[in-house]
């Protein structure tokens, strides 16, 4: 088993060996044994499914919640010659039969699917039909109401193991605190608990704090210090650019990356990144799912994420080829106020958000029990002056109401264009034969793109009025003419965000969303954004012990270079030798103000000079106060 595995870890990716802990995850999987396995970011988590997916004789249905990483591995796997497709909300029924036929015909080894596809009773009716050998849950947190993605529809995955009770589940995250690596067991019906955890300590990354008002100048220097390839993140498009824009001002080349940019120009800024063509990208969150740089050097926040585990994630892309790479976060005074204005907006009150969603469905003209798949041109910011809504709050209504599997919503412009030719062969022939105003059009159509009789094939309607020589606008209404009378099946090009309804309209007074869940999921949301803060703020521990004990590792140790240990480290005292001088000390100085002699004959074993730089380093980070007579005082 062991060397067949490495066999298609060769044949397919190129490696002679697995990374730590990939192996013993692999053959876990194989053993038949339920597995959850928590790899930092970067650390191999879509092998540790894809190579038992291969080994076992059957199809590996894969189970996340990020259209875009289930294109990216689809793409990914596709490349190395491994069928793969995926079932996503803008898909249509044609293009979902015919993935689901291949599915049930043994054509493929991976289909990915969102967690709401597995509450659609067309999928659940022809899921007995798939020779399923493996069950993966990717992005696992998700799966768990404690956890900081939590999706309601992830919880169906269950009960779809009734109907899959031989098949072995894995279940995959690169950020879980202890609770909910517990919850995700239980929630998944794990037979029993069988976790595989790689430690989440970075070595080669250093964590670095600075409470700094100029921004931007510290962001040059970091640049000009550090030098080579690195990310800044911030919140919103907008500064995306700004900052872009400021850096090629200061001399450096740096491009700007969020969702709001066209698949086309995006593709080619991570391709220019990742080849040290623009050596520092300016992004949001947007920017990081699949893509893997090794020589990153700097990963710098100007703005504070909505939590550790988003944090974790996005400076874990520093340093992947395990050379020193620094994670700095940049934090100013009014950054804690913008982080609490922004959280009271992500969670509106549920009588909004049952507001929204009805007005969802009279924008759209649906009415109430029908709609279930139907997709729709949607304008944000036109449907919130409609109903006079807050935009910001709008968005979050709808994000909730996504996560809660009731419709979905992409603001993504470029999806290219799909085609499928459904009639025969022999009957495009005759039709093109019948036809000579739509015969050339047909021959063009068929030149240009292959595969087009047996599935969806990618089209770029643009690149069809060029070679035909006519307007686009043209070949837009030749393709709707053509679908019009059977020849084929299109989907065109959306030129604005579309929202779906992912289930039959709901009445606003039978809509279901329940409150304490909604209060608890908030709770835990201000746990975390608390955590954050408190993890900016703090200078009393080193950094990276910090992110660790809030994953639940309580024994790792300084790491000797964030900005906590380099002002500890001036003390010239080992760390055994710092707590001793802190347990003397601290409650002498909490039951009375005292003098330094006192001081100096409770820590009588230590040097006069480890004394002095301990007592300064005291001061000088805020752990005691000197009072009008110069004795000592622990605030």
């Amino acid at each position: 088993m062991q060397q067949e595995i490495r066999n298609i870890l060769l044949k397919y990716w190129g490696h002679p060996r697995f990374r730590e802990m990939q192996e013993d995850i692999i053959l876990s999987v194989l053993n038949g044994n339920d597995t959850l396995a928590l790899l930092p970011t970067g650390g191999g988590k879509s092998i540790c499914f894809q190579v038992p997916g291969l080994a076992l004789d059957g199809l590996c249905l894969v189970i996340s919640p990020l259209i875009a990483l289930m294109k990216d591995q689809v793409n990914n796997l596709e490349k190395r010659g491994i069928p793969a497709a995926t079932i996503i909300s803008d898909m249509n029924k044609f293009e979902t039969e015919l993935v689901m036929n291949k599915a049930i015909t043994g054509q493929l080894k991976f289909l990915y699917v969102s967690p709401e596809r597995l509450e659609t009773q067309a999928f659940l009716a022809n899921l007995p039909l798939m020779k399923i050998s493996l069950l993966a849950i990717d992005e696992a947190h998700c799966v768990s109401q404690w956890g900081y993605d939590f999706r309601p529809p992830y919880l169906k995955i269950a009960k779809i193991r009734d109907l899959l009770p031989d098949v072995p589940v894995i279940a995959l995250t690169a950020t879980a605190i202890p609770s909910v690596v517990i919850d995700i067991q239980n929630k998944l019906a794990f037979k029993k608990h069988n976790v595989f955890q790689k430690s989440f300590a970075r070595e080669n990354l250093t964590y670095y704090v600075f409470h700094e008002e100029n921004k931007l100048g510290r962001l040059i220097k970091i640049i000009e210090t550090v030098k080579g390839a690195g990310v800044v993140y911030v919140r919103n498009r907008k500064k995306t650019q700004e900052i872009a824009d400021y850096l090629c001002n200061q001399g450096f080349r740096a491009a700007c990356y969020h969702a709001g940019l066209d698949q086309a120009m995006r593709n080619q800024r991570q391709v220019d990144w990742i080849h040290d063509h623009t050596p520092i990208i300016v992004a949001t969150n947007a920017f990081g799912m699949g893509i893997d740089k090794p020589n990153c050097r700097f990963v710098v926040h100007l703005d504070l994420p909505d939590s550790l585990e988003a944090y974790f994630q996005e400076a874990g892309r520093g340093g992947r080829d395990g050379q020193r790479a620094h994670a700095v976060v940049l934090f100013s005074n009014v950054d804690k106020q913008k982080l609490e204005e922004d959280f009271s907006k992500t969670y509106p009150d549920i009588s909004f958000i049952k507001t929204v969603y009805d007005k969802l469905g009279d924008y759209c003209k649906v009415p109430v029990g029908s709609g279930v798949g139907a997709i729709f041109d949607f304008d944000l910011s036109d449907f919130s002056q409609t109903y006079t809504f807050d935009f910001s709050q709008t968005y979050h209504a709808l994000r909730l109401l996504e996560r809660q599997g009731l419709i979905s919503f992409t603001e993504d412009l470029n999806v290219p264009a799909k085609l499928w030719i459904r009639a025969d062969k022999d009957y495009v022939y005759d039709f093109q034969v019948k036809n000579e105003k739509y015969g050339a059009f047909m021959e063009t159509l068929l030149r240009s793109y292959g595969g087009l009789f047996s599935d969806f094939v990618k089209i770029r309607e643009y690149d069809l009025a060029r070679r035909m020589k006519i307007p686009e606008e043209q070949v837009v209404i030749a393709l709707q003419n053509l679908m019009k009378w059977g020849i084929l099946e299109y989907v065109p090009t959306p030129h604005n965000p579309q929202v779906a309804f992912v289930q039959e309209r709901i009445k606003i007074s039978n809509l279901q969303l329940d409150p304490e869940v909604y209060r608890r999921r908030k709770t835990a949301a201000r746990e975390r954004l608390d955590a954050v803060l408190n993890y900016a703020e703090s200078t009393n521990r080193c950094r990276s012990q910090q992110l660790l004990t809030y994953f639940g590792d309580t024994n790792s140790k300084r790491c000797g270079r964030c900005d906590y240990c380099i002002e500890r480290n001036k003390t010239e005292l080992s760390d055994v030798e710092f707590d001793r001088m802190v347990e003397i000390v601290k409650p002498l100085l909490q039951w009375k103000p005292t003098p330094l002699d006192d001081i100096r004959n409770a820590l009588s074993l230590f040097s006069e000079r480890k004394i002095l730089l301990f007592l300064q380093w005291l001061l000088d980070n805020g752990k005691v106060k000197q009072n009008a007579d110069g004795d000592y005082v622990w605030p």
